[in-house]
């Protein structure tokens, strides 16, 4: 087996033992990849540019190097180049959260619901082509969604069950997240510009606590064209963030926020530790931390969740 997969779980690098030296490492700094694919080459770039030995989370999977400055993340990223695999920095204090807050279209979920719900209409690229745009910021989210809901109007309340049972999956991931955060004391929370009928199903089927998104409104068994003001956008996502950590009795800084949309960003922001899970560009050049190509169990490696701590499937 390669070396760098014999040190021993739970060792830490000698100099670390040495108050002195301990003082000075405020930030870990943590690799991740999908499932088993983090190669010895990935491992070996980033311990060269962090000058320390793996601590690993995962065999495999994930590890972390402790390092000074937040800074270096980049000089990792760019010793790994092309692997798929992500580098992260993260502080020291405050690491575990307290709060889990999470969007669910291609976040906790692999698609867009309102997409999926305009497929059956027949519009799906029309709709889709204001969702991307909506996403990456370029439009506003509140006008952005009442256009598309006004697209859906008349559409049986029907297709709504239909697009949850044959278009719905929950990410890779997602469940070990809500559960594992869960299992250890954190508040989870779905907060979705997304709509109430999806969220409530998807909180359900994660292990979420509470969720909360827009509503549509339904006449006479039918889409009506129109969502329940007001609107849940990006605010309201921000806004949603510090009711939780003030009914909790926690800072924003314990709180991890994870999302993929422009909609996103003021949660991302506000929280202690902000997550880009395959964003937008937008989101992933203003996110603390961004995961492109890990699942979302990564999340709890990032907050320094090893496998044993882990709630499986």
């Amino acid at each position: 087996s390669a070396p760098w997969r014999k040190t021993r779980r739970g060792a830490r690098p000698s100099s670390l033992r040495l108050n002195k030296r301990k003082s000075h490492m405020d930030y870990t700094l943590v690799l991740t990849a999908a499932l088993g694919a983090l190669d010895d080459a990935c491992v070996k770039a980033v311990a060269a540019v962090t000058r320390t030995p793996p601590h690993w989370l995962s065999p495999g999977t994930a590890c972390e190097f402790r390092v000074a400055d937040r800074k270096i993340v980049d000089t990792a990223r760019a010793a790994i180049g092309s692997t798929r695999a992500d580098a992260n920095v993260v502080a020291n204090e405050r690491r575990k959260k307290r709060l889990l807050i999470a969007d669910m279209d291609s976040t906790i979920i692999g698609c867009e619901c309102v997409d999926e719900i305009a497929d059956f209409a027949g519009i799906k690229p029309q709709i889709a082509a204001i969702t991307e745009r909506s996403m990456r910021g370029e439009i506003p989210f509140e006008s952005a969604l009442r256009e598309r809901v006004a697209l859906l109007k008349g559409l049986p309340e029907s297709t709504l069950t239909r697009v949850f049972k044959e278009r719905v999956r929950l990410n890779e991931g997602a469940r070990i997240l809500v559960r594992t955060m869960a299992e250890h004391g954190a508040t989870t929370a779905l907060i979705s510009g997304g709509f109430t009928f999806f969220t409530s199903r998807v909180a359900e089927g994660a292990g979420f606590a509470t969720h909360q998104a827009n509503e549509l409104v339904v006449e006479n068994g039918a889409l009506a064209g129109t969502v329940r003001e007001p609107i849940l956008g990006r605010e309201a996502k921000r806004e949603a963030l510090l009711r939780l950590a003030r009914e909790h009795h926690i800072s924003p800084l314990d709180a991890l926020a994870i999302g993929d949309g422009a909609n996103d960003l003021d949660m991302i922001n506000e929280a202690g530790l902000g997550v880009a899970y395959r964003a937008k560009p937008v989101v992933a050049a203003a996110a603390q931390a961004r995961l492109d190509h890990s699942d979302l169990s990564a999340a709890l490696y990032l907050q320094g969740f090893r496998d044993a701590d882990l709630v499986m499937d």
